[in-house]
């Protein structure tokens, strides 16, 4: 079941990844007005933090992608491994899990990190009524950290050490 998860995770961030490779402009549109800052509250004393240059917002939106692709990557690796391994002594199994751990740690960092802790509260995001991820970054956060818990729980059956 954990490599199923794990799997399905790592699919998720594909398709999301592909996404925005294949229609970069308009989520690339979401980056640019976060980070402009152009839809929050009029009068908005946070305004000094808003970033303008075009260059920069490519550059972040390139970085997400990247580690869109990196979670994808961890997840599908990750879930073949666990199931592979399914059956193997504790120590494989363990070494298997832990690409499901970087996955959804990978995957921690973008939705939390970059869209809830730096996008919505520094760029204060949820001040717009367009262009505003957070409750969406934050249910993905509560996943990702749900799945690495139930992670942690699936212990291996023991195997029977012959002597």
């Amino acid at each position: 079941m954990q490599s199923l998860t794990v799997f399905i995770a790592g699919l998720y961030a594909l398709f999301v990844f592909g996404g925005n490779v294949m229609d970069y402009n308009s989520n690339y549109e979401f980056v640019h007005h976060v980070l402009s800052m152009d839809t929050t509250f009029e009068g908005n004393a946070l305004m000094w933090r808003a970033i303008d240059s075009v260059v920069v917002h490519h550059i972040a939106y390139i970085g997400i992608i990247v580690f869109e692709a990196l979670f994808a990557a961890l997840g599908l690796i990750g879930g073949v491994k666990l199931f592979v391994n399914r059956n193997a002594d504790v120590v494989t199994y363990n070494r298997a899990r832990t690409w499901g751990y970087a996955a959804y740690a990978v995957g921690f960092l973008i939705w939390f990190v970059g869209f809830v802790v730096i996008g919505s509260e520094w760029f204060a995001m949820w001040q717009s009524e367009s262009w505003n991820g957070r409750e969406v970054a934050m249910s993905l956060s509560t996943i990702w950290v749900g799945f690495a818990v139930l992670l942690a729980m699936n212990e291996p059956a023991a195997t029977e050490v012959e002597g």
